[in-house]
């Protein structure tokens, strides 16, 4: 069996910044990912809020921080965990996986989140034939079409404007009477000429073999209408992923997400949490910064 100092689970922009901290620190460590490196940060089609960079794709930074993770550190892309088991004694923890099985002194859980679905009438028939939540993975084909992008957060507005610099013509959708988003790109927003419809959700999504419209609710007046469009575009928030920790007894919140104290500690000792899995604001340079923490914090415990 191989025994590692520390091992993180989830190698997303949190994970690969806490294996680069961990190998710097002298100790053995490993990343475990389900799929492959970069998680949801894979999707983002353009940053120009990462310290160091204008511009930059959520791929290409992925690529330049597992180039560097992966001089620290040992990964294992496309191996999910399973199982996760306190043990006792100097390994304190068996990670079992689809493939192998591993004990470590302490882990560090950066299992992320999903998108959350709008649940939606249609939304499950049409996956992958107009119903995306990726659009940088599907926006390609949408190029001189009409498109629904729903959400009103940061990722909704940033993925509206990659498509419309595609060539897509796009409708923004938020149920509320004003976006969540930053001020820049509300303004980049009304600068790119997207049309915009507030007050409103996506009640379902028609078509034959294709999607052809969505009949949207006014959340106000409770009217019906219907609008043609050749796809729909979902950006509405995240689902944690907690089913590990629940297992470890992790303590979440209300919403769902883990509790961590500053030094992103959980209530189980030798457990540390980072990025969407745990409570605060989802940005990449957020997960980054708890990726150094937690690493710092299971070196320091790890001393004693």
């Amino acid at each position: 069996m191989n025994h590692y100092d520390i091992i993180i689970i989830g190698a997303g922009p949190g994970g690969l910044t806490a294996g680069i901290y961990a190998g710097r620190q002298g100790t053995k460590n490993l990343i475990i990912d389900r799929d492959l490196a970069g998680g949801l940060g894979r999707e983002v089609p353009e940053m120009e809020n990462y310290p160091g960079f204008d511009r930059i794709s959520g791929l290409e930074l992925v690529e330049k921080m597992k180039a560097q993770a992966t001089i620290n550190c040992e990964l294992n892309e496309m191996e999910e965990v399973t199982e996760i088991k306190q043990t006792g004694g100097e390994y304190r923890f068996t990670v079992k996986t689809d493939k192998d099985e591993y004990q470590s002194k302490t882990i560090i859980l950066a299992t992320g989140s999903s998108h959350r679905q709008l649940d939606a009438k249609g939304e499950e028939e049409f996956k992958g034939k107009g119903v995306s939540y990726c659009a940088t993975c599907d926006g390609f084909f949408f190029a001189g079409r009409d498109i629904i992008m729903v959400g009103g957060g940061n990722s909704a507005l940033q993925e509206a404007l990659y498509l419309k610099n595609l060539g897509a013509n796009v409708t923004l959708v938020h149920r509320r009477d004003e976006f969540r988003a930053q001020k820049h790109l509300q303004n980049m927003i009304k600068e790119a000429g997207i049309n915009t419809i507030l007050n409103a959700t996506v009640e379902e999504i028609k078509g034959e073999m294709l999607v052809e419209s969505v009949v949207l609710k006014d959340t106000q007046t409770g009217e019906l209408k219907e609008i043609p469009t050749n796809g729909v575009f979902v950006s509405v928030g995240y689902i944690p992923h907690t089913e590990l920790a629940k297992q470890l007894g992790v303590e979440l919140d209300d919403s769902g997400h883990i509790i961590i104290d500053k030094n992103q500690k959980t209530n189980i000792d030798y457990v540390y949490a980072i990025g969407d899995v745990c409570i605060g604001l989802k940005q990449w340079v957020v997960a980054c910064g708890e990726g150094a923490v937690a690493a710092t914090s299971a070196f320091e415990d790890l001393q004693g």
